[in-house]
């Protein structure tokens, strides 16, 4: 059982840091509104915006200035929590993946594997906080200034909602809070029933076929009475 929540939780953050990446580095976290009456799509990431033309496709990019330069603190403080969240993730993936029964790394240590993926969902649930926080904001902020040009009847030519990158980074997010909340809670439930019993187990069984293997080549050596009985024995 300990083992079948281990490659669930595996899976899952394999795609949950999967969606944190594509997220961060996509252009769709803003997207022009259905009622824009724009002829192209003009979405807005983190690090450039893009238009599409509605007619023929084609699909021009612009990159924004420079990091040192001055930005929104929308777009600065989500591009800092989503790399921190990109990190935290990967980190705990691979973390798990070294944990994993499956994976010839410290195999006769099951104790420091369980503990591997214990910190393993640690760096996942950490990694979801700042995801999460970060997509979550973005998106209030973009529907906040929406709403109020609605309601005070301002119309700019363009209005903007939160697009698909946006909801990505929130699927990874709680993706990776998920994850690690499974590694912890099963390494508490189970940590009776683990490594540790196991452990125990297989140090005890190693010192029996020890005992075993000293009994079978231990030949105890006949006495000069015994072989002067054997001697009269055959005359």
């Amino acid at each position: 059982m300990r083992d079948l929540h281990q490659y669930f939780a595996c899976c899952l953050a394999f795609f949950s840091a999967g969606f944190l990446i594509v997220a961060t580095w996509t252009d769709c976290w803003m997207v022009n509104a259905d009622d824009s009456l724009e002829v192209s799509t003009k979405c807005r990431g983190l690090w450039w915006e893009c238009v599409t033309n509605a007619f023929d496709g084609i699909r021009t990019c612009d990159e924004y200035d420079s990091i040192l330069a001055e930005h929104p603190l929308k777009l600065v403080v989500t591009r800092a929590l989503m790399i921190i969240a990109n990190i935290l993730a990967a980190l705990g993936f691979f973390s798990l993946l070294l944990g994993l029964h499956c994976v010839k790394f410290l195999p006769s240590e099951p104790f420091i594997k369980a503990r591997i993926c214990f910190v393993a969902g640690i760096l996942l649930v950490i990694a979801g906080v700042p995801g999460i926080i970060g997509s979550v904001w973005y998106a209030i902020d973009v529907y906040v200034e929406r709403t109020s040009l609605i309601l005070h009847n301002i119309f700019l030519g363009i209005q903007y909602k939160f697009g698909w990158s946006c909801w990505l980074a929130m699927t990874g997010a709680l993706g990776c809070l998920l994850a690690g909340a499974i590694l912890t809670c099963c390494s508490c439930i189970f940590k009776d029933l683990g490594p540790e019993r196991s452990y125990a187990y297989s140090i005890r069984k190693a010192y029996s076929h020890a005992g075993i293997s000293m009994a079978k080549s231990y030949v105890p050596t006949r006495t000069e009475t015994a072989k002067m009985y054997a001697v009269d024995t055959r005359v």
